[in-house]
């Protein structure tokens, strides 16, 4: 997809988006005031929120990047964008009471055209992914290409462009010394390195990506060199395999390119705002409906059933690996071995009503206070004994980087097959492998995927809650 038409759906998409925003506001408005009119005098305080809400919603949306690359960027992470964005729309408003006083819409008023929005947004971007998707998109320009370059990158490259026509591109073929017909049967190649340019001429081929490895830079100077000559677009693919085996992140300082090893979403602060956002009100809630009276219920049962505290706490690694104290429901009898050794099937040291209790996973409860001060998510990674994060940071490559995160109640991991007990190195590596995909895919709807699924595994029951 060319740049001029890639500009041009990205302002018709942001003046639709601010056409759904204020038609959702004026439908409420009609709603609430029927027969009035927002040009009276009376109602210059709702002119006056309405220019707020739409400065707010070109912040928020400015802030995840919602109209950043739309013709390239794949479906889900601009459905998660456009998500993420609504989730701010619906927070900002509340927040600007406390800031402005005059901001004076009804808590039915923000609900109300929340909804509208949510559904004219996702309705538009459903449709629009669906279209551009499709091969009937009249507007595209598509482009014939080529790639220099028949290894992993131009292979991948190859795939790519394959798998997401929206794009724009049909790759001709490839051009690579080395690769024939009988090695690479899957591969169209055209010629050798020397021959891409007269077929360039030729058929009308308009950019060429150059797939070499990098002891190969001379060639991609003079390709380079010839591309500028021929008035074609010249487009280079560095080969990152040799440093990562993964998806890296790109990042311009000054005029400077730095790959980072991997995407962390919650690295951006609009994201981080949303995720501590939801783990304050999810909390809240969880304390104020349920532990409320659950905590004295469940503490007296546990105090019939065997000596010892209420709550158990525990230090345990956290975010940056600091140590916390994490609380519990205490579940088994008072022990010196709960700081370095883990509960196995038929523990003798669990209790009567422990057993239940961490069976349902209700053991767990009294870690939304931890999640009220900050020590921990709602989701993230399980935080684990001292001990065990030092003696598995010393087994498992890439084992410390899951405490980049606040650690979690539930987590990714916990609802994948990776709870309870570690008997062996490569269940723990399971875990971390799972703790570091949540790091690198995390989304607010995955939360609550996650939050989902482990109350549905809670109520069916959980062979590794023990």
């Amino acid at each position: 997809m060319t740049y001029k038409y890639s500009t041009f759906f990205k302002w018709i998409t942001v003046l639709t988006d601010f056409f759904f925003l204020n038609l959702s506001l004026i439908i409420c408005f009609y709603i609430e005031h029927p027969g009035g009119s927002l040009w009276e005098g009376a109602y210059e305080n709702y002119r006056l929120n309405f220019l707020l809400i739409n400065l707010f919603w070109f912040y928020c949306s400015s802030m995840v990047r919602l109209y950043d690359h739309i013709m390239s960027r794949d479906a889900w992470p601009t459905v998660n964008a456009t998500v993420t964005a609504l989730v701010m729309y619906l927070v900002a408003p509340f927040a600007m009471t406390l800031v402005l006083p005059n901001f004076s819409l009804s808590t039915q008023f923000v609900i109300h055209s929340f909804i509208l929005l949510t559904v004219f947004l996702l309705v538009s971007k459903t449709a629009f992914l669906s279209v551009r998707r499709s091969r009937r998109q009249l507007w595209a320009e598509f482009k014939t290409v080529v790639i220099v370059g028949g290894g992993a990158a131009g292979k991948e490259l190859y795939a790519y462009f394959s798998a997401n026509p929206h794009l724009g591109y049909r790759v001709a073929g490839f051009f690579d010394d080395e690769i024939d017909g009988a090695n690479a049967p899957d591969l169209l190649k055209l010629g050798r390195i020397e021959d891409c340019y007269t077929y360039a001429k030729e058929n009308g081929v308009s950019e060429i990506f150059c797939a070499l490895s990098g002891h190969e830079l001379e060639k991609v100077k003079a390709l380079m060199q010839e591309a500028d000559k021929h008035m074609i677009r010249f487009r280079l693919v560095p080969d990152l395999k040799a440093f990562f085996d993964k998806n890296v992140m790109l990042e311009i300082y000054g005029q400077m390119p730095v790959l980072a090893a991997r995407n962390e979403p919650l690295e951006n602060k609009a994201n981080e705002i949303i995720k501590r956002t939801f783990d304050l009100v999810f909390s809240v809630l969880v304390i104020t409906f349920l532990l409320s009276w659950l905590v004295p219920l469940i503490g007296l049962i546990i105090k019939w059933d065997s000596k010892g505290p209420v709550f158990f706490k525990q230090l345990r690694s956290g975010k940056e690996n600091k140590a916390f104290y994490c609380y519990k429901f205490r579940s088994m009898t008072v022990n010196s071995d709960s700081d370095s050794k883990q509960a196995v099937k038929g523990d003798a040291r669990i209790t009567r009503v422990g057993a239940f209790l961490r069976k349902t996973s209700l053991d767990e409860l009294p870690q939304f206070f931890n999640v009220l001060k900050g020590e921990m998510s709602v989701v993230g990674p399980r935080p684990h004994m001292l001990k065990h994060t030092q003696d598995y940071s010393l087994l498992i490559n890439n084992f410390m980087v899951r405490h980049f995160l606040t650690p979690g109640i539930t987590g990714w991991a916990q609802i994948t097959g990776f709870r309870g007990e570690t008997k062996e190195t490569e269940a723990m590596a399971g875990r971390v492998e799972a703790d570091l995909w949540y790091l690198e895919n995390w989304s607010l709807l995955l939360d609550l995927k996650i939050i989902f699924l482990t109350v549905w595994q809670a109520v069916r029951g959980n062979d590794k809650a023990f």
